[in-house]
């Protein structure tokens, strides 16, 4: 028991730090992404909100996926439904910058981060 124990929380541990660590990444096909042709449920469009939504949610699949879940339900992190009527832009932008709780700040910076703070603040 003592034994499944642990090995239980190795494999969560290795998950969550790869998941939620910065650092180099490589793209890998990811065939549960929607194509151009079939765009997702929660992609607001790029004229929209003023932001690109199709590079947001590719930022989104590459930095926030493993804590946040594939459809922003939340896994270790909270999901992000419906955190634009909880957040501003700015204040989204802010916590991508700066981090809070248990996620680190600047796993994603720049023109990046608001471009995602803004797809984000979409999501009401």
């Amino acid at each position: 028991m003592k034994r499944i124990s642990l090995a239980l929380l190795a494999s969560f541990l290795v998950l969550a730090v790869s998941a939620c660590g910065g650092g180099e990444q490589t793209e890998q096909p990811n065939n549960n992404q929607p194509s151009a042709e079939q765009p997702s449920q929660n992609a607001p469009s790029a004229d929209a909100g003023g932001f690109d939504a199709e590079t947001a949610e590719a930022t989104y699949q590459q930095r926030c996926i493993g804590c946040h879940g594939q459809n922003l339900e939340g896994v270790s992190g909270p999901a992000l439904k419906d955190v634009g009527a909880r957040y501003t832009q700015e204040e989204i932008l802010a916590i991508l910058n700066n981090g809070k709780g248990a996620m680190p700040g600047g796993l994603v910076s720049g023109e990046e981060a608001s471009n995602l703070a803004a797809w984000l603040a979409a999501k009401k």
